[in-house]
């Protein structure tokens, strides 16, 4: 993951409450920066939203960013969320990786891909290792949608957020996919042994 780092303090930043846990994001007049899924707690997601990114500023979302957050917050609530009009900033973000993002996000809901499939789509066939460290480098979960990039055979593959591939599964769940023996692993009823969001 990137660290956002710039010389004035247009940053912005707001934890807020989701039906999953805190939810981070920051953003900067040119769009949405970065969001931190849930972490253990609202103090363990704004320490990694924090540690992540520097002169940040605490701040209450003004239009399209409120409107982002009202998305996300609906998303988290598993209703059919389209962030296809969400802004975002990619300042620092490499060719290849805009590129395997805007492939990422044309991923509609409960729809999935590979890694392979999501090389091929950005132009790079022979990049399926690549697709995945960009997608655990991913600044924007959920409005780039990496949980919907599966490992071929639509194996669960990897998830770099907190909770891991059980956290990649759920969000999953909550938009109807369902993997391994086709059982869904519905939202909330995880087995107690198995630990996410």
């Amino acid at each position: 993951m990137r660290t956002l780092d710039t010389q004035t303090s247009s940053m912005r930043y707001r934890v807020f409450d989701t039906a999953l846990g805190p939810v981070g994001l920051v953003w900067s007049e040119h769009g949405i920066l970065r969001l931190q899924l849930p972490e253990r707690d609202r103090t363990a997601t704004e320490r990694r939203l924090r540690a992540q990114t520097v002169d940040l500023v605490e701040a209450e979302p003004q239009e399209e960013t409120a409107v982002a957050v009202a998305l996300l917050q609906g998303y988290m609530a598993g209703e059919r969320t389209d962030f296809s009009d969400t802004r975002l900033d990619m300042t620092g973000i490499g060719d290849f990786h805009r590129a395997v993002y805007a492939s990422a996000r044309a991923i509609g809901w409960g729809e999935t891909t590979t890694y392979g499939a999501l090389a091929r789509e950005a132009g790079s066939p022979e990049a399926a290792r690549a697709i995945g460290q960009a997608m655990g480098r991913n600044p924007v979960p959920i409005i780039i949608p990496c949980h919907r990039v599966l490992a071929s055979g639509n194996k669960v593959g990897g998830f770099s957020a907190f909770g891991g591939t059980v956290a990649k599964e759920r969000l999953l769940a909550m938009e109807g996919v369902h993997l391994g023996d086709g059982t869904p692993m519905l939202p909330g009823l995880l087995p107690a042994n198995r630990r996410g969001f």
